[in-house]
């Protein structure tokens, strides 16, 4: 078994409030520096930066995933993982279907530029990426592991967006094997107000929109990696995630 080094929810420059450096190379440069090993790219309700970062972050030595942080009818946010980037952008071009169509307005709200492997610009999303979508949270599991993804609540200690803010509670159903948190800490006294939170896996994130956001490497999960292969990996990752269901 060998220590990786994870963060699983970060911004680029897509997400409307992405600032600007948040690109692909800049993101796999700072996961380096910060001496992470597994990073997921995960913007406001769409993947069409996963494909630049997946370039990106194989040239810095660093294991990609595809991600998404979507957003639900009762504006929840939940962290949405696949370990195929095809997958992912397949689950890209349902959301868009589903997203609230109101036009994002630049500058108000902020640019949302798609870039390629050199991080120039290649298109905008016109439609407002932190809107809503109409998908509820009981339909966000079966949407997702129908793709082969794995999701999860998203930043459960915060007020805004959180799956607990938003419902006033966390609920049975649908079942979530894993929550996000910010400070692992915090699950203790979290789990003294919501019991149901007994026995989750905890996922420590950064939820980084700037540079300097993203953290110096601290969580970590324990995966077999031989014979090695970043696909290994990352399988290996899904699958430990997958028994916390």
């Amino acid at each position: 078994m060998t220590r990786y080094y994870y963060d699983l929810h970060l911004h680029s420059c897509l997400s409307p409030c992405g600032d600007a450096d948040m690109t692909p190379n800049n993101i796999a440069g700072m996961a380096t520096l910060c001496g992470l090993n597994i990073v997921a790219l995960t913007d406001h309700n769409t993947c069409r930066n996963c494909p630049a970062f997946y370039r990106a972050a194989k040239k810095n030595g660093i294991i990609p995933v595809a991600g998404m942080e979507l957003t639900t009818a009762e504006e929840v946010h939940v962290v949405c993982l696949f370990e195929r980037l095809e997958d992912a952008m397949a689950f890209d071009e349902l959301v868009a279907a589903r997203l609230m169509p109101i036009m994002n307005e630049p500058e108000i709200f902020g640019e949302q530029l798609i870039l390629d492997e050199n991080d120039e610009p290649i298109g905008t999303v016109d439609t407002l990426l932190i809107s809503a979508t109409d998908i509820g949270i009981d339909e966000v599991p079966e949407l997702v592991e129908g793709l082969g993804g794995i999701c999860y609540p998203a930043h459960i200690d915060r007020k805004s967006n959180s799956i607990i803010n938003q419902l006033g509670f966390f609920p049975e159903f649908p079942v979530f094997g894993c929550v996000e948190l910010r400070e692992a800490e915090k699950l203790a006294e979290l789990t003294q107000q919501f019991p149901l939170l007994a026995g989750k896996k905890v996922v420590c994130s950064s939820d980084a929109h700037y540079l300097t956001q993203m953290r110096d490497k601290q969580a970590y999960f324990e995966l077999e990696d031989q014979p090695y292969s970043g696909d290994l990996v990352r399988h290996n990752m899904f699958m430990l995630l997958r028994e916390a269901e």
